[in-house]
């Protein structure tokens, strides 16, 4: 190990954030080691000036690529293990993009691509960093080509890398060079479920607002996380009753099916999930009274953080919590005072 490895390793271990510390103190379930998760060795040795990381990255023909983390994260513990731990995704990571490592509760400098400089937390709290692993991948210019907010399977994540270094057809979005890509076998149709508003749906709220929230499942057909999701998630107790707060509504974000928008506008489910970007299915995304978007999950999630991003919405906590995860630490908390035991990948 070369000493810039070892002093950024010593740091990294040495300097445990908010968020990192109470990891570290919560005994968490579920066969995951919850403390600092070492990267692979091939990742970039930086010192966090992303105007230096981009250079060096584009001298060498590959593309940048920021990997948000925190201690105790189990979906950070499989993208580096289920993943990275894979050769061929491996090389051909390391091949296509340099990789630089940011602790999203650490405090070392980072000079962003303006110049700023700000400490890791600052920079994930400026970048929006609400799910790790989150992953930006940035072209030679600093563009972002693709972001992802929170765990692929490695079959997702595969054809991620071939879209965010170029390899899809000029102005095709990432859900059709998915589509296109193709995925592990599926139902052919989409889940149903009771508690689904029937079509057609008008989901305006902008003139009169609604009595309560609205979380919109956007999914499509042959979609292995979205049966996985209604087959388990779906089927819980706690999620039902949680799901209670909500007016939801499921639609398949490639299809051409009509709707009325929250804000009031005619569309189709496939121009609206377009329009908001919607490029993971299932996603959830969570509107106010109002039709305000107010939260989204957009990866594949285990029922514990479904269920605390139902709680975050429904409880109104994102008003005054803007980290997502500071409070799923402290509802893992509460859950462990009651004597429950919170296993993240159950």
């Amino acid at each position: 190990m070369n000493v810039r490895r070892f002093a950024w390793l010593a740091l990294v271990l040495g300097l445990v954030g908010a968020g990192g510390a109470l990891a570290q103190e919560a005994a968490l379930e579920g066969g995951v080691n919850p403390g600092y998760h070492a990267p692979p060795a091939w990742f970039k040795d930086s010192f966090l000036d992303l105007r230096e990381d981009l250079a060096e990255a584009s001298a060498e023909g590959r593309r940048l690529l920021l990997y948000f983390y925190q201690d105790g994260c189990p979906y950070c513990a499989k993208l580096l293990e289920d993943n990275f731990g894979q050769k061929a995704i491996a090389d051909k990571t390391r091949s296509r993009f340099d990789v630089v490592a940011v602790n999203m509760w650490g405090d070392r400098e980072v000079t962003g691509l303006d110049g700023q400089v700000q400490t890791e937390k600052e920079f994930a709290t400026a970048m929006r960093v609400m799910f790790t692993p989150t992953l930006v991948f940035l072209n030679e210019g600093g563009a972002q080509v693709l972001r992802v907010n929170g765990y692929y399977h490695p079959h997702k994540f595969d054809t991620a890398l071939d879209y965010a270094s170029g390899k899809a057809p000029a102005g095709m979005s990432f859900p059709d060079f998915l589509a296109e890509a193709g995925g592990t076998p599926a139902k052919g149709e989409l889940n149903t479920q009771a508690f689904f508003q029937p079509a057609p749906h008008n989901l305006a709220r902008d003139k009169i607002p609604a009595g309560r929230p609205l979380v919109v499942f956007f999914e499509q057909r042959q979609c292995g996380a979205c049966d996985e999701l209604h087959g388990d998630v779906l089927a819980r107790a706690e999620t039902r009753k949680l799901l209670d707060a909500f007016d939801v509504v499921q639609l398949d974000m490639r299809t051409n099916g009509p709707l009325v928008t929250t804000l009031g506008r005619r569309t189709t489910a496939a121009e609206w999930a377009h329009e908001l970007n919607v490029m993971y299915a299932p996603s959830l995304v969570f509107f106010d009274e109002r039709g305000k978007e107010v939260f989204r999950t957009e990866a594949y999630l285990k029922s514990f953080h479904v269920q605390s991003a139902l709680d975050y919405v429904a409880s109104g906590a994102y008003k005054h919590e803007p980290s997502f995860q500071r409070f799923v630490q402290a509802r893992a908390d509460r859950l462990r005072e009651q004597g429950i035991v919170v296993d993240l990948m159950d």
